[in-house]
């Protein structure tokens, strides 16, 4: 019987305001249960050959393949992202299973060290139950870039993902039953943060993982220290996309609107700041309004549409708020700047300035800005005027100076003449409030791993 303080969750169509789905809170007794059960999973979990995992890993990457246009079509009702791109996340969670799959014993093998000792190495132990706090912008590619690693390591794994996205959770925690993952290695929540903390005490969990905000970000923390378990943050980011006088100014544009408008612009390391050499700066914005202009909008179901809505009306309406705060602060409207419900149009900004909203904060959403820059190191210097540091992009046809330029900025990645995304291959993380600690590679498996020092006299 449900208890008179447990929520209801409605998920909402943001394109069309029809109700996907509700999910009743569990209480915190099944929660406990849930914890019990995941603590004693890992019992068993840990012991399985390594072989064995990365066959189940590979059934599931194979069952996101099988079903990827039912797992595509949740992600577009659910959050509004274009049914195309929608696709092309559920095809890169597989990708993710079978990288870790591939790569996992590799990565966990013992590692010889000479010492004076007869023998000494180290060793890699999971560690028990990883706590999975996941944002609904990728609603399927955060969870697998999470659950991969740490599963495949030999751990286990608890989502609580966001509360508009729960019907594309609980499809994943399917995939991993399809697949014949032995019960309770990966289960799925349905929670409201306030009782964040009641998983994060728990002796079964050893260590939290969250993508998010700053905010949330700071109060997961908080409680990680205050409990002495690993955390792991991903939050936001302003990232800076920088054009050089000697960039392919046509193809320096083509990445350049992917890298601003895919996923209706809500990406973490989406390009937020274009900083544009005064030399190219007029040709540069002329020729990005006119592609943007060209981006088709409409229905995310239609296979055409470029350009789907906000998640949530909220979002559009602080979206709203910061264009409007900018060009009150003067910033020039070169395009867009409408909303319509969860709808806001591709717009762009230019001459923003520091000191303005829109250079200032994260843009979530479609929206571009235009800063002028007189020369490279300026660029640079507007680059790091941030208090974010997840990556950036330099476009340039002199890529050896570019390279060795590398270190003139902090983030944590640095991309040359490609927009920045992640990658299983490489490790994904920013410094300053963008977070730390890093995913995907070898160095998000190691994240969650004991690092056991091994000596033989």
């Amino acid at each position: 019987m449900n208890t008179p303080t447990q929520s209801i969750f409605t998920s909402v169509n943001p394109y069309n305001g029809e109700i996907i789905g509700q999910y009743t809170e569990q209480s915190l007794e099944e929660i406990q249960v849930i914890l019990n059960n995941s603590q004693s999973a890992f019992s068993a979990w840990r012991n399985v050959p390594i072989e064995e995992r990365a066959r189940l890993m590979k059934k599931a990457g194979q069952v996101l393949r099988d079903n990827s246009e039912e797992y595509a079509k949740m992600i577009s009702q659910e959050m509004g992202k274009p049914i195309s791109e929608s696709r092309g996340e559920v095809n890169k969670s597989a990708w993710a299973c079978d990288y870790y799959a591939d790569n996992a014993a590799s990565f966990l093998a013992d590692e010889i060290i000479e010492t004076d000792a007869s023998k000494s190495m180290v060793k890699h132990d999971p560690i028990g139950t990883v706590f999975a706090i996941m944002p609904w912008n990728f609603p399927f590619w955060q969870v697998f870039r999470f659950a991969a690693p740490t599963l495949m390591a030999g751990n286990t794994g608890i989502l609580k993902h966001a509360a508009n996205v729960f019907g594309c959770a609980e499809q994943i925690a399917q995939v991993f039953v399809k697949a014949g993952f032995p019960k309770d290695v990966f289960q799925n929540i349905i929670l409201h943060h306030d009782h964040t903390e009641t998983l994060i005490k728990h002796d079964a969990i050893k260590a939290v993982t969250l993508t998010g905000s700053e905010r949330a970000g700071s109060s997961v923390a908080a409680l990680a220290g205050k409990y002495i378990k690993k955390s792991l943050l991903e939050l936001g980011g302003s990232n800076a996309f920088i054009v050089w006088e000697d960039a392919d100014i046509d193809k320096t544009v083509a990445t350049a609107v992917t890298a601003r408008m895919l996923n209706a612009g809500q990406s973490c390391i989406a390009a937020k700041r274009f900083i544009l050499v005064d030399s190219i700066y007029d040709e540069f914005v002329s020729k990005f309004v006119e592609a943007v202009k060209n981006l088709k909008s409409g229905d995310t179901m239609n296979d055409a549409t470029q350009i789907g809505v906000l998640a949530r009306k909220d979002l559009a309406d602080q979206l709203h708020s910061q264009v409007t705060r900018s060009i009150e602060a003067g910033a020039e409207l070169l395009l867009g700047g409408t909303q319509n419900n969860c709808y806001y149009a591709p717009t762009v900004l230019g001459n923003v300035k520091p000191g303005m909203t829109a250079f200032d904060e994260e843009t979530f959403g479609p929206v571009a800005t235009m800063i002028r820059a007189k020369d490279i190191d300026e660029a640079f210097e507007l680059a790091g005027n941030s208090k974010f540091g997840l990556g950036l992009t330099v476009c340039t046809s002199d890529t050896e100076k570019a390279l060795s330029m590398s270190s003139r900025v902090s983030d944590g990645a640095y991309f040359i003449n490609e927009l920045v995304k992640s990658d299983p291959r490489l490790p994904f993380g920013g410094t300053k409030t963008s977070g730390y600690g890093r995913e995907l590679g070898k160095d998000g498996m190691m994240e969650f791993i004991n690092r056991k020092t091994i000596y033989v006299k």
